[in-house]
């Protein structure tokens, strides 16, 4: 199967939407990878409230609610020994270990988020029709406002 140009800058696109999303999930705002352990750890609090307050979780819906946010911490702390190895090695790595390294967190990333989907499902199944408006649009754009572009590169 072949790609024409832009059938293949949509696969991009998308691939590296859905890789934004998993950062979004765990990254606050800005989705800085924090060296900082406890910097990153505050950042994740800081959005799994966030995303409490968007919802707008219900009282009956809290108990959906905390196995998201505790997948989004154990992912937060998965993510945190990850970097925290890759950073340690970095001045010693080859290329390979790199890349190995790279295909760690990578992989983490995508496991982790293949853990979320289910605890985010049954949240998600729950939720008014406005709660799910919500969750689709904070899901499709992350912070960024409905409507906007992204820069183009040629």
């Amino acid at each position: 199967m072949t790609f024409s140009g832009n059938q293949f800058n949509s696969a991009s696109v998308r691939f590296f939407a859905a890789a934004a999303l998993a950062s979004t999930l765990t990254f606050a705002p800005g989705m800085v990878l924090a060296t900082d352990k406890d910097a990153h750890q505050d950042r994740t609090e800081l959005r799994i409230k966030d995303m409490h307050a968007k919802l707008k979780i219900t009282p009956s819906e809290e108990g959906q609610w905390g196995k998201v946010a505790d997948a989004m911490r154990d992912d937060a702390k998965n993510m945190d020994s990850l970097i925290q190895a890759r950073l340690e090695h970095a001045k010693g790595m080859t290329a390979i270990d790199d890349l190995k390294s790279y295909s760690e967190i990578t992989e983490a990333r995508a496991e982790a988020v293949k853990k979320l989907i289910p605890v985010f499902s049954d949240l998600y199944v729950s939720m008014s029709d406005a709660q799910k408006k919500e969750a689709d649009t904070l899901f499709r754009y992350g912070n960024h406002k409905p409507g906007h572009k992204l820069s183009k590169t040629k």
